[in-house]
């Protein structure tokens, strides 16, 4: 190889170093960004909660329930939406409201009346909202008509399966006429049909109906039935003054039958409203799409309440959810209201991931190159911090074997330049610190002070 190609090969490897990138500086510059932005969505993910389930459990009464009914009417709708609704039956209010409260029984939401609460804990259970009213009809056998719950006193009542909600607001009322299990009066745990049937044939003076443990054709039933009365009470405010989450509810007379005039006077009759409870966990995204089935199931005008009376943000005995306290003031999200609900929940949960990378990533990544700028010139910087503190000891006129450690150390600021990988950006920078250290080199090698 001639002397010729062998300063052209010369020439050409420092050219080479400029199109160079340091990894090392690279990874120094942009790690700390992408370190930033993964741990704002590792955050983000672990905060705002993965794919809604396709599947959940509800609990409700026991068969031909006013409560099994209603979610019967809650899975129709529910499946067109994509989500399966499995319903469990109970024995009412009580036994929904223990099921849900146990850990170990696999249910998300359920029908709850109010008043049924006490010594149960309710914390990690919310209200997706009051969804209606339950009135509490109070059947009995008699001559003659009665008004007041005193005048069961004495007499064969059927109050309810235990574990209902009827059972359970049976015996405060009756506590509250001084009747209480043990004493004159019989107190069975009798309900829905069998307490119907029973009365029927006679084996039983009255009976305490409601929505989670009697269906309406069974009511209808005992109103047509001779010598069975509806109790019209006349204390209904009295109670719900001393029970503030009892309701005074009124049927208007021939509501039943305009033809036969059923009732035949209006009728006064108290009752909690119903509650649809769910756990502190349910998914937000469900916690919506529950709240819009109960408006489309409730939401209509009945006998007891008015067009978009319900569901209702009516705080009692649960929180009101903080989910449903934004779908109630605001709605449903954009998302959901203008795509199916499979695809928007997938769409709210690519945002947990994008949004980090639009706000963090994408700006930082535009910072990445004046970054990475500072790191090579602070390479640079660095060598000639070295090459000035040198500089400075040359001056001192030093011994001669001062002086070959002060070159040694040099040719190392030298090789150490040599080594960098620089880009073409900072050639001029490069070249300039190249000759200031051959400038430093030839002046104390000559024998001069620098």
């Amino acid at each position: 190889m001639t002397g010729k190609n062998k300063n052209n090969i010369t020439s050409i490897r420092p050219l080479a170093r400029f199109s160079e990138i340091s990894f090392r500086d690279l990874a120094v510059t942009v790690g700390p960004l992408v370190l930033i932005t993964a741990v704002v969505i590792v955050t983000a993910y672990w905060y705002v909660r993965p794919a809604p389930p396709n599947t959940i459990t509800i609990i409700s009464g026991p068969t031909g329930s006013v409560f099994l009914r209603t979610a019967e009417k809650y899975q129709k709708i529910l499946a067109r939406n994509g989500v399966k609704l499995q319903i469990l039956s109970s024995e009412g209010s009580v036994d929904n409201l223990k099921k849900l409260n146990d850990p170990t029984v696999r249910v998300d939401v359920g029908f709850v009346q109010g008043g049924v609460s006490a010594g149960i804990s309710v914390e990690k259970l919310v209200s997706l909202g009051s969804v209606f009213h339950e009135p509490l009809a109070v059947y009995y056998r008699s001559a003659v008509p009665m008004d007041r719950f005193s005048g069961l006193n004495g007499k064969r009542l059927a109050i309810g399966r235990e574990g209902s909600g009827t059972h359970a607001l049976a015996l405060i009322l009756l506590k509250a006429n001084g009747i209480e299990p043990g004493g004159a009066t019989t107190l069975m745990d009798l309900g829905g049909e069998d307490a119907a049937q029973a009365l029927i044939e006679g084996k039983v003076d009255a009976a305490f109906l409601m929505g989670d443990s009697a269906a309406p054709p069974i009511m209808r039933k005992l109103m047509r039935t001779a010598g069975i009365r509806l109790l019209n009470i006349a204390q209904a405010d009295a109670y719900t003054r001393r029970f503030p989450y009892l309701n005074k509810l009124v049927f208007p007379m021939g509501v039943f039958d305009f033809d036969e005039n059923i009732p035949s006077q209006d009728i006064h009759v108290i009752g909690p409203i119903v509650d649809l409870v769910a756990r502190d966990n349910l998914h937000p995204a469900l916690s919506d799409l529950l709240i819009e089935t109960a408006r489309e199931v409730h939401g209509r005008a009945s006998l007891l309440q008015r067009a978009g009376e319900f569901p209702a943000p009516l705080e009692h005995e649960y929180r009101i959810s903080e989910e449903a306290r934004r779908f109630y003031s605001s709605g449903k999200g954009f998302f959901y209201r203008n795509l199916p609900f499979w695809l928007a929940s997938l769409v709210d949960r690519t945002l947990v991931f994008l949004v980090p990378i639009v706000v963090l990533l994408i700006p930082g990544l535009k910072m990445v190159p004046k970054l990475y700028g500072w790191r090579v010139r602070s390479r640079i910087y660095r060598c000639y911090g070295k090459l000035i503190a040198l500089e400075r000891s040359m001056l001192s006129n030093a011994a001669p074997e001062e002086r070959e450690e002060m070159l040694k150390q040099l040719e190392d600021i030298e090789t150490e330049v040599n080594k960098m990988k620089m880009p073409l950006a900072f050639a001029d920078q490069f070249y300039v610190l190249r000759d200031h250290i051959s400038f430093v080199r030839g002046r104390y090698s000559s024998g001069g002070t620098v």
